[in-house]
């Protein structure tokens, strides 16, 4: 797992690293390391920071496995959807530190977590999918609704418009920006704030505003999977 994911524990705070290349490119065993970081954090009961490496969060799925055939990319995609889905309801915390360029999927995670703070600079954030020829699956499109602002939705998902990062918090991808060198550390403070909550309220509460959305996020899942090659 280090060799695509990073995972340490400290005072209850887990902090999970993306570190797979220069595009931190999602793929299969990407998604699988995720997932089993996620279970350690669940174990620990730690508050959650998923962070990128300096300069890139992530770029979306690894391409050379969106080109083997429809089949494959369908999977990816529905493996994928399954992992936002899962951080949307994560029973405990999860902050996004955004460490640079976050595209398609990598945006997409960002819209899934509960606090996203992310670096200033000549960075790219947003959901490129039509402006390279895919049809946006159906997952995205509710993942962008729930979170985006009404205009923004538009201007994301139908125009494929990349923004800056404070940009980026306008439209809804960003809660905040912070210097390159204060990313972390600004991170660990959230965690720390949020670590005083009660976890049980939380987690309850988290299911209860979003019952709606979640079983939405599960019918699109099916319907992305049952049109296979044809989902974004």
């Amino acid at each position: 797992m280090t060799e695509l994911v990073d995972y340490k524990q400290n005072n209850g705070v887990a902090t999970i690293t993306l570190t797979n290349g220069k595009a931190n490119a999602l793929s299969h065993e990407v998604f699988t390391a995720l997932n089993t970081a996620l279970d350690r954090a669940e174990q620990d009961k730690a508050v959650v920071i998923l962070t990128g490496q300096p300069g890139i969060f992530s770029g979306g799925y690894d391409l050379k496995e969106m080109q083997k055939g429809p089949e494959q990319a369908s999977a990816l995609v529905t493996i994928g959807s399954k992992l936002t889905r899962r951080l949307a309801a994560f029973p405990l915390p999860v902050i996004g530190a955004c460490s640079g360029h976050a595209i398609a999927k990598g945006a997409f995670i960002l819209l899934s977590v509960d606090y996203r703070v992310g670096v200033a600079g000549n960075f790219k954030l947003g959901l490129n999918e039509v402006a390279i020829g895919m049809t946006m699956h159906h997952t995205g499109i509710e993942i962008a609704r729930h979170r985006l602002s009404p205009a923004h939705f538009y201007r994301s998902v139908m125009n494929a418009e990349i923004f800056d990062p404070e940009g980026a918090v306008a439209a809804g991808f960003l809660d905040e920006t912070v210097a390159p060198e204060a990313l972390l550390e600004r991170a660990q403070e959230l965690a720390s704030q949020f670590s005083k909550l009660n976890m049980r309220a939380h987690r309850e509460t988290k299911l209860k505003a979003k019952a709606d959305y979640l079983a939405l996020l599960d019918r699109c899942i099916e319907q992305d999977a049952a049109h296979l090659g044809l989902s974004g």
